[in-house]
């Protein structure tokens, strides 16, 4: 069983950044594709960024774009996504994932099924 803890989440002014963490336990970190999800208040949830099993190749949501950044790094079981120029938009509780479905990390491969989640950390972008 693996187990996701996400931190970084906070408050900040639009135009901020934040860089939010994923720590995974255990030895298989590196065997997963690996995403991060947010759902915002009365919204369902929406993916935002995926990157493979060794981190070579990203999937953004158009909606984050140029503005994240997600990485790993798998000798320190950790994912991360660096958000910058963040804006009200982005507030929601993000949610990092981990899926044993490798393949490509294309849009086409959005739909994955993520085996485990973390619980999640609250971003809050204030105007």
């Amino acid at each position: 069983q693996v187990q996701l803890v996400e931190s970084g989440g906070g408050l900040v002014q639009a135009g901020g950044s934040l860089r939010l963490s994923c720590a995974a336990s255990g030895r298989t970190f590196g065997s997963y594709v690996m995403g991060w999800f947010r759902q915002a208040p009365g919204k369902e949830r929406e993916f935002v960024a995926a990157t493979s099993t060794t981190g070579l190749t990203t999937d953004y949501a158009d909606s984050v774009k140029g503005r994240f950044t997600i990485s790993r790094d798998n000798a320190k079981n950790t994912l991360y996504l660096q958000m910058n120029i963040l804006k009200p938009g982005d507030t929601a509780v993000y949610r990092c994932a981990a899926s044993s479905d490798l393949r490509p990390v294309v849009p086409a491969s959005r739909s994955r099924r993520y085996d485990y989640w973390g619980q999640g950390t609250q971003v809050t972008v204030s105007s």
